[in-house]
Formats: structure tokens, C-alpha cells, sequence
């Protein structure tokens, strides 16, 4: 991975955003943030997962207040996460009247596009600004392009054709989402709030667009960016199209925080934002969140779908145990496990991880290697194949992750 674009460091209350510090994954709620029961679960659910920031809606006086109460629930439930405010329209009022939540929260976001028009804009975007000043609260400026700055994108659109070379209209749009996160920075330095007390943003749902767009914010400032696609969608779609686009961000230095916005399935986990974001900085290396199963696919070799079952069970085993894991050993979020189905790759990727099984395919005898830090450690026969290798595996976070300081 290519060096960091240097970024200005910002403290979210027990997180540390930019600067030299680990991207940090951020995720948001979807529950009605006024249901003080449903939030805490979900905010403990996608804390749980990984998210070291959480955003919740402020929209409403219902929501204002629930804020101040959600905070103590999650401390009194040993959850000390960063509670970041989503507010547009109304932000400065309900901020200016309430002022427990604006306290509670670690860091507000605001819409420059949705702060007001005309007259109102600079007014009560300033209200917001001095209001973070005064409880000493960074603010994350999120231009989106679904709700630009109309004025702003008016006054672009105007200078641009009387220009004897007029730009493209989607090339406005993008100067004009720049032109609103950096002017709208300014403005908020020259009311007092500190250069390390701002995050910028400039979402787009188009995966080009996208990276157009931060490519040049970020060489034009040194803010630290909150990077995400917006709207990106459900399922396989909104996954793969986050992917491509931060992708190509991060391995070029730029991004210190991410979201994945993705839209769930009815009844879907919220948290899947959650381990998406950390597959991603862990596929490129950035982080490690977790121990990484290397199985194969399955191809007419394999004997059944025995191997997958058990990559399946291996990684959920990983997955349920990390919370605890993280505690008690330092270090085995960069384990690698493999599952394979046959002897064709099976024993080089076996011997490639930290522990790998190579599962009998088709014709091969019904045995089944296991391999430890690339030896041969033991070889698996039975009906228990699957407990066996589970065992091996704790058995080696225990002596190889447990002792260390």
C-alpha cells in the first residue's frame, strides 16, 4: 500500500481520526433514535462487530433528548464508543435548545447543503459552528451531491457559461461539492472552531465520480476525510461498488475514516457495514481485524460440500470469538486459517498459513492433513474432523497469542 496522504489529526473523543493513526471504521444507526431500547441495542450490536464510531439521527426534540440518555445507558453497559450527530435543517436549533445532547456527543455532522438557504445559510451554519466551539466538539463537514448547495451550484453554473470553454455539468457539480467542503471549512475556522476540530466529506454514489472528487479534495487540503460511497445500495451491488471506490482511495493514501453505506435486507444485520469496512482496510492490509479463512471454491475434484461447511464453521467460530479474543490475546486478529477441499491446493495454502487442514477429494484417501505453521503437524481421520481441527486451532491461539503482554 502506498504512504498515507499526510492528513491534520482530530480527537473524537476515545478515537483518534487522521494524522499517523490507524483508519478508523464508523457505521450508523437506522433505528428511531426517540426508541432509546432499540438504539442502545443496535449502537452495543455494531460496536460489538467493530465500529469504533457510531452516527445516530438527531432530527426532532424526541431525538435530542433519547441522545443524552443513550450515552449514559452505554456507559453504564461498559460501551465508550464516539456518538457522532447527524443533523440537517434544524441542526442549530435543536443544538442551541438542547444542550445535554449537544454534550453527550462526541462530534456533530452537518450538511452545508442543508443548513439553510439564502440569507439563513451563513447564519445558521455559523450557530452550529459556535455552539462545537463551545462544548469543544469536532465537526465532520459532509458535502453530499444528492443535496448540494443549490445556491452555491447556481452561482458555479453561471460563471461557467459565460467561460469561452464551459465545463461539463457533471464537471460543475464536482468543483462545486469541493467548493462547498473547503469554503464551508473556512468559514468555520474564521468563526473560531479549530483546524484539528474538522473532517471533511464529498459523497457521490457513482464509483468514478467518487474517486474524482476526493482525489482532488485531497490535494487541495489537509483535513482529515471521511470516505464512503453514498447510496450505495443492497446486497452484492452496494458491496462491490464500495469496494471498487475506496479501494482505489486507500491504496492511494487517501481516506481516514470510512462507512459503508449500505442498504439491508428487511430484517437484515445492520452490522454487516461493519465487517465489510473492516475486510476491506484488512484485504488491503491497512488493518487486522480478525483471523482470515483461505478456502477454495469447490470444483468437481471435491468430494462434497464437507469443506465448505467447515470454512463456513471456522469462520464463524473466529467471528463469535473475537470479542473476547481481543481481550485475552494480543495479536491473533492476524492469524490465517485454511480450509481446502482437495489435494490439488490444498497442502501448499495448508502450509502457507498459520494452521490449515487439506480435506480429502474425490478418490483421495479419506484423510485429512493438518498442517502448523507450515509442518505437518497431524493427520485427521473420523467423523469428528470438524471438532478436531476447531480444537487445534484454540489450542494454538492459547499457546501462541496468550502470553502476550
Amino acid at each position: 500500500m502506498n504512504s498515507r496522504r499526510y492528513s491534520t489529526a482530530v480527537n473524537i473523543g476515545t478515537v483518534m481520526v487522521g494524522g499517523s493513526s490507524p483508519i478508523v471504521v464508523q457505521s450508523m444507526t437506522n433505528t428511531d433514535t426517540a426508541d432509546v431500547n432499540k438504539t442502545v441495542g443496535q449502537v452495543s450490536a455494531l460496536v460489538k462487530a467493530g465500529s469504533e464510531i457510531v452516527r445516530i439521527t438527531v432530527n426532532n426534540k424526541d431525538a435530542a433528548q433519547a441522545v443524552p440518555l443513550i450515552h449514559e445507558r452505554l456507559l453504564q453497559a461498559g460501551i465508550n464508543v464516539p456518538l457522532v450527530g447527524d443533523f440537517h435543517f434544524n441542526g442549530n436549533r435543536l443544538l442551541k435548545k438542547y444542550t445535554q445532547c449537544a454534550q453527550a456527543l462526541a462530534k456533530y455532522r452537518i450538511n452545508p447543503g442543508n443548513v439553510g438557504r439564502g440569507n439563513l445559510h451563513d447564519k445558521q451554519f455559523s450557530e452550529i459552528i459556535e455552539i462545537a466551539c463551545l462544548h469543544d466538539k469536532p465537526v465532520r463537514i459532509g458535502v453530499n451531491w444528492g443535496s448540494l448547495d443549490q445556491d452555491l451550484l447556481a452561482k458555479k453554473l453561471d460563471s461557467n457559461s459565460s467561460n469561452p470553454k464551459p465545463k461539463s455539468l457533471e464537471a460543475v457539480m464536482h468543483d462545486t461539492l469541493i467548493a462547498s467542503a473547503i469554503d464551508s471549512a473556512t468559514l468555520a475556522e474564521k468563526i473560531g472552531l479549530a483546524h484539528n476540530k474538522i473532517i471533511l466529506s464529498c459523497k457521490l454514489s457513482e464509483v468514478q465520480a467518487l474517486i474524482s472528487v476526493y482525489r482532488d479534495l485531497a490535494a487541495r487540503c489537509d483535513y482529515a476525510l471521511h470516505l464512503g460511497l453514498t447510496e450505495a445500495g443492497m446486497g452484492s451491488k452496494g458491496i462491490v461498488a464500495s469496494t471498487a471506490a475506496l479501494s482505489v482511495l486507500l491504496q492511494e493514501g487517501i481516506g481516514d475514516t470510512i462507512r459503508i453505506s449500505l442498504t439491508p435486507k428487511p430484517g437484515g444485520d445492520r452490522a454487516q457495514e461493519v465487517l465489510i469496512a473492516q475486510q476491506i482496510l484488512q484485504a488491503l492490509g491497512s488493518r487486522s481485524f480478525m483471523p482470515q479463512v483461505t478456502s477454495c471454491p469447490g470444483c468437481g475434484r471435491t468430494t462434497s460440500e464437507y469443506f465448505q461447511h467447515l470454512a463456513a464453521d471456522i469462520q464463524s467460530y473466529l467471528q463469535n470469538n473475537m470479542p473476547s479474543w481481543k481481550q485475552q490475546y494480543p495479536g491473533v486478529e492476524e492469524m490465517n486459517v485454511a480450509v481446502m477441499g482437495c489435494v490439488v491446493n490444498g497442502p501448499g495454502e495448508s502450509k502457507h498459513a498459520n494452521i490449515g487442514i487439506s480435506l480429502p477429494g474425490t478418490g483421495e484417501e479419506p484423510i485429512a492433513p493438518v498442517y502448523v505453521d507450515g509442518n505437518k503437524f497431524t493427520t485427521l481421520r473420523g467423523n469428528n474432523i470438524a471438532q478436531q481441527f476447531q480444537n487445534i486451532v484454540q489450542e494454538y491461539i492459547e499457546s501462541h497469542y496468550g502470553n502476550a503482554d
